[in-house]
């Protein structure tokens, strides 16, 4: 009886040791984990940072060369305004985005054609923040260039300074600034491709010559957006790239300063371009069934207007018997010694000259060649 009594005080004495060593266990390594945890904590510190001497030359120039011309850069905004038939509430739709810059003094912002296109509402955000209306002075979907103006009252962003694309060589380097994706003001930078690129414009029979290619990153929204050589100048604006996917592949134009600076002041003054023309009309379809037939590359000479500079020089047009049949007339096939096999070719040509200069034509007629000079006039 006494020893089944005592065996069972030393059961509860061994199990009220075993349960205070177990909280003792526990206690003591919830303090060891706190005092890992403090211990990790002092040892997680901010890194030193590892100081860098200056700018390099190169990087100190391109720095200063994008402070000074983001100034010039806007960001635009397209929208359509739309009347809900059912309410008769006016509001506006977002179209899309693209880039410009600040031209002149006077608030003329240059930008492409296609980003406007379409729209009849834009806005431009200036570099300071400001939001401004937009009107539409004038546009040449021939050569992608628009001109907007806003009026930016007592505080106007200074005017990219221009250069000029007629000395550029491939290799240069290029700065791109724009809004790709929306993302303001962004910086890319490249080289100059290739020189003298022809893309199709959305005006039939009309080539956009001259063409800077560029391997600087152009995503949609760096449209209308300035191309700058190494010193700062504009020397063309972006415009279009060539990529499958529709993001930069490395394949970018841009319409070159000689181009924008002979266009803009037109737009500016007339609302359009007024392409030099050497006064007869003509025909993509009918030219090419005509050269082919006569076996002669050229532009056929259609209609000529009296008192026009063709008839002046003497052209000849085509004419139509009464049967249906035409008797083709004369075969424009070179302009100042520089042959031409399409319109397209032509109206190239004559978009590097000035209205009232004079060219030499040289023209088949009935097997034969001649020159004559023509003054150039207004075309449509």
């Amino acid at each position: 009886m006494h020893r089944t009594a005592a065996r069972s005080v030393n059961r509860c004495r061994a199990a009220v040791r075993n349960t205070i060593l177990s909280v003792l266990v526990a206690t003591l390594a919830a303090a060891g984990a706190s005092a890992l945890a403090r211990d990790t904590a002092r040892v997680a510190l901010p890194r030193a940072v590892t100081p860098r001497g200056p700018l390099t030359p190169e990087e100190t120039r391109l720095v200063a060369l994008f402070e000074q011309a983001k100034r010039s850069v806007v960001y635009i905004s397209t929208a359509n305004r739309v009347i809900d038939p059912f309410t008769r509430n006016a509001f506006s739709v977002p179209r899309g985005t693209g880039s410009g810059f600040v031209w002149d003094d006077a608030g003329h912002v240059v930008t492409n054609h296609h980003v406007i296109e379409g729209a009849n509402q834009a806005r431009v955000r200036l570099a300071d923040g400001r939001v401004l209306q937009a009107d539409l002075v004038g546009t040449s979907p021939s050569h992608d260039l628009a001109v907007l103006r806003v009026d930016t009252g007592r505080r106007p962003p200074p005017p990219l300074p221009l250069g000029e694309s007629s000395t550029l060589r491939v290799g240069q380097s290029v700065i791109a600034i724009g809004n790709p994706f929306g993302l303001d003001f962004t910086l890319t930078t490249g080289i100059i491709s290739a020189l003298d690129r022809s893309l199709p414009s959305e005006e039939r029979g009309v080539v956009i010559q001259h063409l800077i290619q560029t391997d600087a990153a152009i995503n949609p929204g760096n449209s209308g957006g300035p191309l700058l050589d190494s010193a700062g100048r504009l020397i063309g604006v972006n415009t279009a790239i060539y990529s499958p996917s529709g993001t930069s592949a490395g394949i970018g134009f841009a319409v070159p300063a000689d181009t924008v600076n002979r266009v803009v002041p037109q737009l500016i003054a007339n609302g359009h371009y007024l392409r030099p023309s050497l006064g007869f009309g003509y025909d993509e379809d009918l030219n090419t069934l005509i050269t082919r037939e006569l076996g002669v590359q050229g532009v056929a000479v259609l209609k000529v207007a009296k008192g026009s500079a063709a008839a002046k020089a003497g052209l000849r047009g085509a004419q139509l018997t009464r049967r249906g049949s035409i008797v083709p007339g004369d075969i424009v096939t070179a302009i100042d010694g520089k042959p031409i096999d399409t319109i397209a070719e032509m109206n190239a040509i004559l978009d590097e000259r000035r209205i009232g200069s004079r060219v030499k034509v040289r023209v088949w007629r009935e097997g034969r060649t001649r020159d004559t000079a023509v003054v150039l006039e207004p075309g449509s």
